[in-house]
Parts: structure tokens; sequence; C-alpha cells
């Protein structure tokens, strides 16, 4: 359930360029965003508009030229590298859009990755992998390697792996981009569930307008500016 009254996300007048000279480019231009605990806030709008590039300052893993972003009240500028490093390991889940799977290890092995990270012992964090592999269809594929899976069964591979170590918030670009119309709800379902609780928020990039009613806002982004916000739940 959304709570109004606690923030999971704040961002004011972030701004993010890249290149320099007559090749700049203003990927943010003065964002402010909110996204409250208990809520699946979707980023929409066409290509280059930003939405990317505003989830992975959100996230920690690009740094801001200017502006505010605080993450469940921290702000990753005045964390090193290392403070960064735990941070996100211990409380941000992120789906990439392009997987980021390591080619070397199984599907449950890779899954197990963020678990390891944080001290879990190898045996748990593989049942732990091959339990929220079987949520998401994947049961007979847990020895997998990623080169012998599909576009889609990568494609949870890499949701499973965010959802697992039960981060506060989940970022994910294009999560069902891959997926049938029934695999992606069945995926959404299982996210809703999981990410979005009283502690937790979930931020999703998308263009898939099947599953905007998974959403209980959608920001709506051009040129690098959040030109309106929407509600789609009549309690918020």
């Amino acid at each position: 359930m959304v709570n109004k009254d606690t923030l999971a996300v704040r961002c004011t007048g972030l701004t993010k360029t890249y290149g320099s000279g007559s090749s700049q480019v203003h990927a943010l231009c003065g964002v402010n965003l909110e996204v409250h605990t208990g809520e699946l806030m979707m980023l929409v709008g066409p290509s280059g508009s930003g939405k990317t590039t505003l989830i992975s300052v959100i996230a920690g893993v690009l740094d801001r030229d200017g502006g505010e972003c605080q993450v469940f009240g921290h702000d990753f500028k005045h964390m090193n590298s290392r403070e960064k490093t735990q941070y996100r390991g211990k409380n941000i889940g992120f789906v990439f859009q392009m997987f980021n799977l390591i080619p070397s290890l199984t599907a449950a092995e890779n899954v197990a990755v963020p678990l390891m990270i944080n001290g879990v012992k190898r045996r748990e964090a593989t049942d732990r992998a091959r339990d929220i592999l079987s949520r998401v269809g994947l049961s007979d594929r847990t020895f997998s390697l990623p080169a012998e899976l599909s576009g889609g069964q990568q494609q949870r591979v890499a949701i499973a792996r965010a959802m697992l170590h039960g981060p506060k918030l989940i970022v994910c670009d294009e999560p069902t981009s891959a997926l049938d119309h029934e695999t992606g709800h069945k995926v959404m379902e299982l996210l809703r569930e999981v990410a979005v609780g009283a502690d937790r928020a979930f931020i999703v990039v998308t263009h898939d307008a099947r599953i905007f009613e998974f959403a209980d806002r959608i920001a709506k982004m051009d040129d690098g500016h959040i030109t309106s916000v929407e509600n789609l739940r009549t309690d918020l």
C-alpha cells in the first residue's frame, strides 16, 4: 500500500549532461520526482528522453551533474565508491535492459550473486536462488548457462536476481520487453508482490502499454524533463 507520508526517492533539480561542445547532450534538465514507499512508479516516454539516465542516477550507478537525489534518506553524492557498492548491494535491485548476466555462471549462480556479496554462504544463496527461479517459471533452467537461455529466459533470470536479496528499491529498465503477454503479466504480478511493500518501492522504465495497469503512478518524460505524472489508483 502506498504511504504518501514516507518517501523512498526524492529528486530535485537533477541534471546530467553527456559530451561537450557541439556534441553535448542534456539527458536530464532539472528533473523533480518523488516516489513513495509502497509505490510502483512507471517512467514512460520516447527513446532518448532521459528515462534510463534518471533511474541510473537514482540507483547510484551514474553520477549526477547537479541537483539533489536521496534514496531512503541517503545521498550517493556523499559516499565513496566502497560505500556506494555496499549500499546498493543491500538496498537496491537493478534489472538492466541488457541483463548483465555472468556468462560462466549458471542461472542459479547468477541469481545468487547479490546474496553472496552480502555474506550469505554459497549453498544457502543458490538454494534461495533456485526457489525464486521457480517462481518466475524457470525451475527447469537453474543449471543452464546464459548462452543456453532465450532472451526472455535471461530477462527472467535478471529479474529474479534483482528481487532475491529483498532490496528496498527495485529499478527496472524494460523488464517485459522480451516477454510474451502472459509471461510479462506473471512477472509483473510477482514484482508487485515482492517489491511493493510498506518499506519498499519499485521504479520501472517501459514502453510496454500492456503493463501500465500495474502502476500506481505513471511519470511521462520528454527531452530530459518530467512533463506529467498521472495517478492510476483512486486512493492516491
